[in-house]
């Protein structure tokens, strides 16, 4: 879950906890990434904060998007 009382960004807290699914083999290459509805529900965030979540993961070459289908581990 996310800590409320921690200073770093709410989007940095999920990245980080859906890097480490990937560190930890949780989620393996193809393996789809929770999608930013799913991100919502689950960490009780907006819209916009899971979906920065998820284009810093692509941004450090962590998974791929493929529209209209959604994000995958790389």
């Amino acid at each position: 879950m996310i800590e409320w009382d921690d200073t770093r960004p709410r989007w940095e807290q999920v990245a980080e906890k859906i890097k480490g699914e990937i560190q930890r083999g949780e989620l393996r290459p193809g393996d789809r990434v929770p999608s930013v509805v799913a991100l919502t529900r689950e960490y009780g965030i907006a819209q916009a904060t899971a979906q920065k979540a998820l284009i810093n993961l692509r941004q450090e070459g962590l998974t791929k998007t493929v529209p209209g289908m959604g994000s995958f581990v790389i």
